[in-house]
């Protein structure tokens, strides 16, 4: 622990010019006492630490000493790549991995390049969760990201969700990648010869196993992502509604619910009538969720069959009639 700070207290005044004993305290998250056995040790090693006295005074590296500790360790290699994710780090258990790996980035780096890092971050930043969505940590998910990283399986006990909700399964698995779609957790695993998708929060129990298993590096983490989500989000719309829309509600269809599918019945549509309208049937997840999305539309959009709906849509304008009149 002790000899990993000295080489980060190292990287530090080597990508500055001097620090404060303070600003290293706050940094290496020890006390300014420690900070001074610290700099005292890297003296007596050889490092050629220097303190200056008084307000303006700290620590520096004297001479243009540059150390040849910056070769980066396969986690904090793996890390960077990921350090425009500060939050997804952070609940993986990596965040130290990819400081480490961006003060020796840093320190390899020339004078006049070393504020690159500060510079990206001030002006770029990735904030996942959708809106009005407070995401949750799963609590499991820094183990079953150690084991996505180690390439190492898994004993899991998983709560199923849907038709056979709350009914839990045990499973071992080959966690192959992790995917964070608008705040929500999952896992890319190999169960037996099928992939499949698990939702982290929903994984009641996991235990690393001592052996690892033969990656399949033609695993294409994103296509598979990209083939099953869409997948997923067909398998949802299980009924149809015929509707007529105006310009304007057919551009807002693509905002109401599922995008590929009110493109893919916008194309099939015939032309629109001499009244701008067009008629087209709907793919939608069911009766009630399509009254919930369309409704958002307003008098851009009538609803046509089944009968069921217009009847809803018809008592709903009935009463925001009454409520404004």
């Amino acid at each position: 622990m002790r000899a990993a700070r000295l080489i980060k207290m190292v990287l530090l005044l080597q990508s500055r010019p001097a620090m404060t004993a303070a600003e290293l305290a706050a940094e290496l998250e020890v006390s300014e006492r420690t900070v001074t056995r610290d700099a005292q040790a890297l003296s007596d090693a050889g490092v050629p630490v220097y303190a200056e006295r008084g307000r303006a005074g700290g620590y520096r590296l004297v001479g243009g000493y540059r150390t040849r500790l910056t070769g980066l360790a396969r986690d904090e290699a793996e890390a960077l790549f990921l350090s425009g994710l500060p939050a997804a780090l952070r609940e993986m258990g990596l965040e130290d991995a990819a400081s480490a790996a961006r003060l020796k980035v840093s320190a390899a780096l020339l004078p006049s390049l070393r504020d690159a890092s500060s510079s990206a971050a001030r002006r770029f930043h990735l904030d996942a969760p959708s809106w009005y969505h407070e995401p949750e940590t799963p609590e499991l998910l820094p183990v079953i990201a150690d084991a996505v990283w180690d390439d190492r399986l898994l004993r899991a006990r998983y709560r199923r969700g849907g038709e056979q909700e709350g009914t839990e399964v045990a499973r071992e698995l080959a966690p192959y990648g992790l995917v964070l779609k608008a705040g929500v957790w999952y896992l890319c695993a190999r169960a037996g010869e099928d992939f499949r998708v698990y939702r982290i929060d929903r994984f009641t129990a996991v235990e690393p196993a001592e052996t690892r298993f033969d990656r399949d590096e033609g695993f294409d983490l994103p296509g598979f992502w990209e083939e099953r989500a869409a997948g997923f989000a067909r398998s949802l719309l299980r009924t149809e509604v015929t509707v007529r829309v105006s310009g304007r509600g057919a551009r807002m269809l693509a905002y109401t619910g599922d995008r590929a599918a009110a493109a893919t019945a916008l194309a099939e549509a015939p032309e629109p009538g001499p009244d701008g309208l067009r008629t087209l049937t709907l793919p939608v997840e069911s009766l009630d969720v399509a009254y919930g999305q369309l409704l958002a539309l307003g008098p851009e959009l009538e609803v046509l069959a089944p009968e069921s709906l217009r009847i809803r849509f018809a008592d709903a304008a009935e009463r925001l009639r009454e409520m404004y009149r």
